[in-house]
């Protein structure tokens, strides 16, 4: 009995040790992803044809003192990578800041060339856009399959000084700002950290018909001794918007996330909203699920 015991625990701590060693292997993979691609050189094909919407020819040169490449592959939900109006609105953000020193490089290798110039069209994206149908570009370079890493911020020499989307992450976003801007990040800043509480953090829709829009909410109660301030919130596909008040949230008060789904085709779904704010647990990862049949 005691043996049985014993094998047991010695049982429990080999799956604990193989636990903690998964963990830190993904952290240690990232990291050597990062350093592998730090000050590294981005090569472009000789010859790039650069369009609105996948048709007018746009006289586009690549040359700039900074330079945010964007590549999307073919793999996966096409509008959760693209995410055409955010990036409208960083392009604009740049605008606003007159950082004239800066360009956008958006490379796109979709399966069908008329998917991209329908999604650019009905966005009314106004910037210019490659459309890579051989892949030339990453068969050059061999980008890392994860999106999270298919976006670098180059320097005039197109080597990499930063990688990860700024669309997908408001710390990357404000790390390429910092950087073009020529600011240091502010270490030791302080922040005041609240508490909150959700109690539904994962929400099904159910089944329905995929052309119907479904809309739920979710419900964050402060429930700490600071101000609730929602810095952003990113949706992981284009068919998932949020509506929230941008006005800070009382101790003992609650702020409601309005999410609205909408299908482009019949799927079984599941879709990731996260919100970057105050809280100790920041960022939040809230999850809506269901079959748009």
């Amino acid at each position: 009995m005691c043996e049985m015991k014993n094998n047991q625990i010695l049982y429990l701590i080999i799956l604990l040790i193989f636990f903690l060693s998964c963990v830190n292997s993904k952290e240690d993979k990232i990291l050597f992803l990062i350093k592998s691609w730090e000050n590294k050189e981005v090569l472009f094909p000789k010859k790039n044809v650069f369009t609105l919407h996948g048709k007018d020819t746009i006289d586009f040169s690549m040359q700039s003192q900074y330079k945010i490449f964007v590549y999307v592959d073919s793999v996966g939900c096409l509008s959760c990578k693209l995410r055409l109006p955010q990036w409208q609105e960083f392009i604009d953000t740049i605008s606003s800041l007159e950082l004239s020193s800066v360009k956008f490089l958006f490379f796109f290798s979709p399966e069908k060339k008329s998917d991209i110039c329908n999604a650019t069209y009905l966005a009314n994206f106004k910037y210019p856009i490659c459309i890579d149908e051989r892949d030339s570009v990453n068969k050059l370079n061999h980008f890392p399959s994860n999106m999270a890493f298919q976006t670098f911020l180059l320097d005039k020499n197109n080597k990499v000084v930063a990688i990860g989307n700024p669309v997908h992450n408001p710390k990357i976003k404000e790390l390429y700002l910092n950087i073009i801007q020529g600011k240091k990040d502010v270490e030791g800043e302080k922040i005041l950290r609240t508490e909150i509480t959700i109690k539904e953090p994962i929400i099904s829709l159910g089944h329905f018909n995929w052309k119907e829009e479904k809309k739920t909410a979710f419900k964050i109660e402060n429930t700490g001794k600071y101000p609730l301030i929602i810095n952003d919130v990113t949706t992981s596909c284009g068919c998932t918007s949020v509506d929230y008040s941008k006005e800070p949230v009382r101790p003992g008060d609650s702020i409601s996330l309005q999410v609205t789904y909408k299908a482009d085709h019949p799927e079984h779904f599941d879709k990731t909203i996260t919100v970057y704010c105050n809280a100790e647990t920041s960022p939040l990862v809230l999850k809506i699920s269901g079959d748009a049949k």
